[in-house]
């Protein structure tokens, strides 16, 4: 009787399990929905458009690895609760296109789930709400430790990292973080070639600590 007792209670552990991982998955797949929409009336209208009524965030850049099919659309601010439902901007960076390394961060296992397959020479394409798109090549990876990521955030050239937990496969949070380095190739959005659009934070600014995410 014990043994069937506590078979029957893995049994359950393990339906909860798949139940938690379908509901995170599905989240995240109508979330990019409403976040597509919002994004188009952003790229239409030029104001920043929340993708539900209590959203604390709003989209603000489209992300494609066309080789792969790959598309996410990318969110303010890189708290929980926008890395919830898609990619975010990590605070202190610059935006794609301009000058320094623009850094977005998302889950392993739903919207950055495609860069396990991205591989160096790939093609990235992120436009931003403001219809301006760029095109980077990726061109190496690294693992750093989540508070210790050595990004000088506006330093060097126009640089992209993706961000997301490491090892790319594990089911666990740990304390590294899987980084995909990207460098411009194209600037055909580009407002400017003279530098970048804006640059609010001073030059010394540097990531040192990338969101705490699985």
């Amino acid at each position: 009787m014990t043994r069937r007792v506590a078979a029957l209670l893995l049994a359950l552990a393990g339906l909860v399990l798949f139940g938690q991982g379908v509901y995170i998955h599905a989240k995240a797949l109508v979330a990019q929905i409403l976040l597509e929409r919002a994004f188009d009336e952003a790229v239409i209208s030029g104001r920043n458009v929340k993708p539900w009524s209590w959203a604390d965030t709003w989209p603000i850049a489209r992300i494609e690895v066309k080789r792969l099919r790959a598309s996410a659309i990318v969110l303010a601010g890189s708290s929980g609760q926008a890395l919830a439902y898609g990619p975010g901007h990590v605070e202190l960076t610059p935006d794609a296109g301009e000058r320094g390394v623009a850094v977005y961060s998302a889950h392993r296992d739903t919207h950055f789930r495609f860069l396990k397959d991205v591989v160096i020479g790939d093609e990235i394409d992120v436009t931003r709400s403001d219809g301006n798109m760029f095109r980077y090549r990726a061109d190496r990876t690294s693992v750093v430790r989540f508070d210790s990521s050595g990004i000088d955030a506006l330093g060097g050239e126009y640089e992209l990292v993706l961000s997301t937990c490491w090892p790319l496969e594990a089911m666990t949070p740990g304390p590294e973080r899987y980084l995909l380095h990207a460098t411009m190739i194209g600037r055909p959005g580009a407002v400017s070639d003279s530098g970048p659009v804006n640059q609010p934070h001073s030059a010394e600014t540097r990531v040192a600590t990338l969101a705490d995410y699985q």
